[in-house]
C-alpha cells in the first residue's frame, strides 16, 4: 500500500475474533433481583426492592407467558447468536410488554449496577444484541404493537418489537412501504433495526435510516422515558437527538417505539440477473443504471462467482440462471413500477393495471441489459418472468448469508469503500491466503502461540488446513458497500485469523473506508473503531456515554473501544512507529 497507518497493539485475539473483555464491576444477579423482574413484569414475586440474596434457582419450569424467564432452553437460545459465533452466560432473560415496564427494569438495574443487554431479533452479526459475560437479557419481542399507520402523511409508527416483515405487511395494506428491506426481515425487529442504523437492499433509492426515522421513545439507563416520537417531515428546534439513539446499539439508551416516513409502495418489483465480465464491468453497469433506470431503480447488486457456486452448492433447490455462462461477476438489478390511477377499483382491473406494470418493467430491464451488452459490460442476463421468479433470483443474493452459515466458520466484514476500490481486498486476501497455502505459513502469528487461553493456542502449519478456506464478496454496489467473507469449513483458528486481521482494517483505513458499514461495531469490532474514527470523535463517544450512562449498565463491553490499546490513525504524528501490510 502507497501510504502506511498507525496501529496500536491489539489486544488478545481468539479463534474467532477478540477474547472477552474482564468482567466490569457490576453486581451480580440474585433471587431478590428475580423476584422483583417477576413482581413488576408479571404481577408475582415478592418485593424485590432489596439488592441481596441467594443464588438464582435452575429450576423454574419456562411458560408460554412467562416473562421472566431462567430456564435452561430459553437462556440458550437468548445467550448466542444466530451465527453460533457469541455466547454470554446470562441468568436470566427478560421479555416487558410496555415501555412502563422497561422503564421499571431499567431503573431497577441501574439502581442495583445490574449490567443489561438489550435484544431484538437476535440477527446481529457483530455481537452487539447478546450478553458478554452474565447480562441481563432485556429482549424486545413482547413490544410488538403497530400503533399507526398514516396513508395522509406516509407515516408508520410501531413499537420496538415488531419485525420488520410484518411491518411491511401492515405498511403494503395501505399502499406504503418500510423503507428498509433485509435478507432477515422475518426475525429481524424494527427496533433493532434502528438501534444498529441497519442498511440492507432499498438504501440506494431510500437512503439510510438517518434519513427515515422521524422519531423516537426511548427509555435512558436510569428508567426516564425520552419523548421524542414525532411524526413532523420537518423540525428545526434545536440538537436532533434521536440522531444520538439511531446506530448507537442500545449503549445510550433502549429504543421502545419508532415512528418512520412509509414511500408508496410501488405496484409491481421487478429483477434481472446480469452476469459481467469484470468488477470493473459491474461498476460501470452501476453507473448506468443510475442514469437510466432513475427513479425506478430500487436496487444495486452483486457477487461474485464464488459466492454463487456457494449458494448452488449449499442450497436445495437454488439453480443457476445463467448455466452456460460462467461469469466471474454478477449484478443483480431491481427496478419498480407505479401502477396507472386509471380503473374502475374492480379485481379484474386492478389485475389488468398490475400486468400492465409488470410487462413495462420486464421491458425496462430488457432495454437496460441489452444497451450493457452493447457496451461490452454483459456476458449475458435474464428478467423475472414474474413475482415468483423475480423472487427465486433475488434469493441468489439475498441467501449468500445462510449459505455461508450452512458451509460452517465464517469470518465476516462490513466495510464501506469507493465502488471503484473495493473488490480490491478480496483479491488482496486470495492471494495472501494464497501465499499461505504454498508456503505452508499464512502470516507473522502463524505457528506461534496466539492470545492468553491455552485453548487457544494453535500452531496452524501443524493442525489447520487452510486450502479449504475461500475468500468471496458480495453486497451493495450502488451504495459502496462490500461484504467481505472467509468461509473456513474447518473452523475458526488464530492462524487464520492472524491472516485476516488487521490487514483488512489497515486497508480500509488506508482507502478511507469505514470498518462497519451497516452492520454495527458490537463486540466484534470495538477495538477496530480507531481505524475510522480520529481519537477525539472517539473521546467525544465516551463522553456521550458517560453522560447518558454513567454506571455503564447498557451494552457493556460493546460500540466503544476499551480505554487503552486503541487502533487509530494520527495525522498529527508524522513519526509515531508505523505497521505497514
Amino acid at each position: 500500500l502507497s501510504r502506511a497507518v498507525r496501529v496500536a497493539p491489539r489486544p488478545g485475539r481468539g479463534m474467532g475474533g477478540p477474547f472477552p473483555p474482564p468482567r466490569g464491576d457490576y453486581a451480580t444477579l440474585t433471587d431478590t433481583d428475580v423476584a422483583y423482574f417477576r413482581r413488576v413484569l408479571e404481577g408475582s414475586g415478592e418485593d424485590g426492592e432489596g439488592s441481596s440474596g441467594g443464588d438464582v434457582a435452575g429450576d423454574v419450569k419456562p411458560s408460554s407467558i412467562s416473562k421472566v424467564r431462567v430456564d435452561a432452553k430459553s437462556l440458550a437460545m437468548a445467550n448466542e447468536d444466530w451465527m453460533k459465533k457469541y455466547k454470554g452466560k446470562s441468568k436470566v432473560l427478560l421479555m416487558p410488554s410496555s415501555t412502563a415496564e422497561v422503564s421499571l427494569v431499567l431503573k431497577y438495574c441501574n439502581t442495583r449496577k445490574l449490567a443489561v443487554v438489550p435484544q431484538g431479533g437476535n440477527t446481529g452479526l457483530v455481537g452487539g444484541g447478546v450478553p458478554v459475560h452474565d447480562e441481563v437479557i432485556l429482549n424486545l419481542c413482547n413490544l410488538n404493537k403497530i400503533v399507526k399507520v398514516d396513508p395522509s402523511d406516509g407515516v408508520l409508527v410501531a413499537e420496538a418489537g415488531v419485525v420488520l416483515e410484518d411491518l411491511e405487511h401492515a405498511a403494503n395494506a395501505h399502499g406504503l412501504c418500510v423503507p428498509l428491506d433485509l435478507g432477515a426481515k422475518g426475525r429481524c425487529q424494527i427496533g433493532g433495526n434502528v438501534s444498529t442504523n441497519a442498511g440492507g437492499l432499498r438504501l440506494v433509492k431510500y437512503g439510510s435510516l438517518r434519513g427515515s426515522v422521524l422519531g423516537l421513545e426511548v427509555v435512558l439507563a436510569d428508567g426516564r422515558v425520552l419523548d421524542l416520537l414525532r411524526t413532523l417531515r420537518k423540525d428545526n428546534t434545536g440538537y436532533d437527538l434521536k440522531q444520538l439513539f439511531i446506530g448507537g446499539e442500545g449503549s445510550l439508551g433502549v429504543v421502545t417505539k419508532v415512528a418512520i416516513h412509509a414511500p408508496p409502495a410501488a405496484l409491481v418489483a421487478n429483477v434481472a440477473f446480469i452476469g459481467v465480465c469484470s468488477f470493473s464491468a459491474a461498476v460501470g453497469a452501476m453507473r448506468l443504471a443510475k442514469q437510466v433506470l432513475g427513479s425506478n431503480l430500487s436496487a444495486f447488486e452483486f457477487l461474485d462467482r464464488t459466492s454463487l457456486t456457494l449458494v448452488l452448492a449449499q442450497l436445495k433447490g437454488t439453480k443457476d440462471p445463467l448455466p452456460s455462462n460462467k461469469s466471474p461477476f454478477y449484478v443483480v438489478v431491481e427496478v419498480t413500477e407505479a401502477g396507472d390511477s386509471a380503473g374502475d377499483g374492480s379485481a379484474v382491473s386492478q389485475t389488468k393495471i398490475k400486468n400492465a406494470a409488470l410487462k413495462k418493467s420486464k421491458r425496462r430491464l430488457a432495454n437496460f441489459c441489452e444497451s450493457l451488452r452493447k457496451k461490452n459490460l454483459a456476458t449475458g442476463f435474464v428478467v423475472g418472468k414474474d413475482s415468483k421468479h423475480a423472487f427465486v433470483l433475488w434469493n441468489l443474493r439475498e441467501r449468500i448469508s445462510l449459505a455461508l452459515k450452512h458451509a460452517g466458520a465464517v469470518y465476516k466484514y462490513d466495510l464501506s469503500v469507493s465502488a471503484d476500490r473495493m473488490y480490491e481486498i478480496v483479491d488482496l486476501l486470495r492471494a495472501k491466503l494464497a501465499s499461505a497455502v504454498t508456503n505452508g505459513i499464512g502470516g507473522p502469528s502463524f505457528g506461534t502461540e496466539v492470545g492468553t487461553s491455552g485453548a487457544n493456542r494453535t500452531n496452524s502449519r501443524s493442525s489447520f488446513d487452510f486450502s479449504q478456506v475461500s475468500v468471496m464478496g458480495y453486497g451493495h454496489l450502488g451504495d459502496g458497500n462490500l461484504h467481505l467473507n472467509v468461509s473456513s469449513p474447518a473452523g475458526y483458528d488464530p492462524g487464520l485469523l492472524a491472516l485476516i486481521e488487521p490487514f483488512v482494517y489497515v486497508w480500509t483505513s488506508e482507502n478511507k473506508g469505514s470498518v462497519s458499514a451497516e452492520h454495527g461495531i458490537g463486540v466484534q469490532k470495538r477495538d477496530e473503531l480507531g481505524y475510522s474514527k480520529p481519537q477525539l470523535a472517539i473521546e467525544l463517544m465516551k463522553s456521550l456515554k458517560n453522560l447518558f450512562d454513567p454506571n455503564g449498565i447498557l451494552n457493556p463491553y460493546k460500540a466503544l473501544p476499551r480505554d487503552t490499546q486503541l487502533p487509530r490513525r494520527d495525522e498529527k504524528e508524522p513519526n509515531a512507529p508505523r505497521a505497514k501490510l
